[in-house]
């Protein structure tokens, strides 16, 4: 036995040589061996201390034979404590009795006079099942919070405004289904947290998530990197390689930035989706697929399509459900949620005393245009914290870029000149599609004409 292989041992029982020689051949073998004769004492010694093995006498003074006050203080430990790992020792047993023993919660039944190596084994075995319902209990613990942390409601998508609001409904209505999702936004507006709130909610959300950034695939790689390959395919193929629909087989699989892919690969891509299997490069075997599928991408590909770079039916079949994520600026009062999450991740990490972020510095962050979205704010918040002198945050803490400073006023609560409100709309319509007049009217249910003689209106 090595050195030191239990734990902690209490040993209770009212004779002293007892106490002493068990102390004396288990203090060898374990970390620590506590004795104590009066067994009174065991509510105080378990209320202080935690212990891998308690070895409890059966017979104390008031009675030396019938083990009822060993039983009495089994009892009163295993309410304490019902994962108490408890040897009970008795020189007056029986088959009777130890079986009686096991049922009211010992784990096990030793004899005086012991042999020695039997009494180490009996420890040994009693310490490595105390080890065993710790673990229990801390994966149990483990799974309890993990449990609790996906059931708190999109925990790490932050938002509260009205669109943010509009896009948690549709996850919620979708997330159940096996529906095809296209999500549609701007880059750093967070589109693989939706997806993998998608899955979490999902009836697969005991399988694998896998997801795969379309537009960091070359060309040549493409087929192995989702269909996998054989061993000796290709130069490079040294070993069998499943590829990511493979790995994600009865799970989730996203594409991200799919919008990216060349014709040739969207049309490798369709074949795989509508026939729903696929085969490895090299192999004539092919492998049935069974994945809930998740796209995202930042391309216009309803205009790719219309310009055929993007193939139709390809888009079919990605958006059975389509969920359109909003820029930063569409949300501006999601501003100061976002920034005080960040504020509290970069202030802890950095050890800094930031405790709030003041008003004109909240002001200056609504008035931006977060052409980058949200990992540009988290980026300038975390810069300003690294920067940071005290403990406050003020406008000179953030630096921004001027060129994406907000030539858009921000339309406030006591706005109520329908002039001014029509002009800051229009002006909104006109930024938010690059100067495009179509796309402007369209969104602002206008007549192309109809908007010009706004813009003549208002001068802009």
């Amino acid at each position: 036995m090595e050195e030191k292989e239990l734990g902690k041992i209490l040993i209770i029982d009212d004779d002293e040589d007892v106490l002493l020689a068990a102390k004396l051949l288990l203090k060898k073998h374990a970390k620590e061996v506590i004795i104590e004769k009066n067994p009174k004492k065991i509510p105080f010694l378990l209320n202080n201390d935690t212990y891998d093995v308690i070895l409890l006498d059966m017979n104390f003074s008031k009675d030396i034979t019938s083990g009822k006050e060993g039983f009495y203080w089994l009892e009163q430990i295993k309410e304490k404590d019902p994962n108490a790992v408890v040897i009970l020792i008795t020189a007056f047993g029986d088959v009777e009795m130890a079986v009686r023993a096991l049922k009211v919660g010992a784990t096990d039944f030793v004899l005086k006079p012991w042999q020695n190596e039997k009494l180490v084994a009996t420890i040994s075995s009693a310490s490595r099942l105390k080890q065993s319902y710790n673990k229990v209990e801390q994966l149990s613990t483990a799974k309890k919070s993990l449990e609790e942390e996906i059931s708190q409601s999109f925990k790490d998508i932050i938002g509260e405004s009205q669109p943010m609001q509009d896009v948690f409904n549709l996850i919620d209505k979708v997330a159940k289904t096996d529906a095809n999702v296209l999500i549609l936004g701007e880059n750093g507006t967070g589109k693989e947290l939706v997806a993998r709130a998608l899955h979490a909610r999902s009836l697969r959300h005991e399988e694998v998530f896998v997801s795969v950034d379309m537009g960091a695939i070359t060309e040549t790689l493409f087929e192995s990197e989702l269909f996998g390959h054989k061993k000796g395919a290709f130069t490079d193929a040294k070993e069998d390689r499943a590829g990511r629909f493979e790995v994600a087989n009865n799970g989730t699989l996203f594409l991200d930035e799919i919008g990216n892919l060349s014709l040739p690969l969207q049309a490798k891509l369709l074949a795989a989706l509508q026939n729903r299997e696929i085969r490895r490069i090299g192999s004539n075997k092919t492998v049935n697929i069974d994945i809930r599928l998740i796209c995202a991408t930042n391309m216009p590909v309803y205009e790719m399509v219309s310009d055929n770079s993007f193939r139709q039916d390809l888009l079919y079949r990605i958006n059975t459900v389509e969920i359109k994520l909003p820029a930063l600026r569409e949300r501006r009062d999601d501003i100061p949620l976002l920034v005080d999450h960040f504020v509290k991740i970069y202030s802890k990490k950095y050890r800094k005393p930031i405790q709030r972020v003041s008003a004109n510095a909240l002001k200056k962050l609504k008035a931006y245009q977060w052409p980058g979205n949200i990992r540009e704010l988290q980026h300038v918040v975390e810069r300003s914290v690294i920067m940071s002198d005290g403990d406050v945050l003020d406008e000179h803490n953030f630096l921004l870029s001027s060129q994406a400073t907000s030539d858009e006023p921000i339309l406030g609560e006591d706005v109520f000149n329908l002039d001014e409100v029509e002009k800051q709309v229009v002006q909104k319509a006109i930024n938010k599609h690059s100067g495009n007049i179509s796309k402007a009217a369209k969104e602002l249910g206008l007549t192309r004409a109809a908007l010009y003689r706004r813009l003549e209106k208002h001068g802009l």
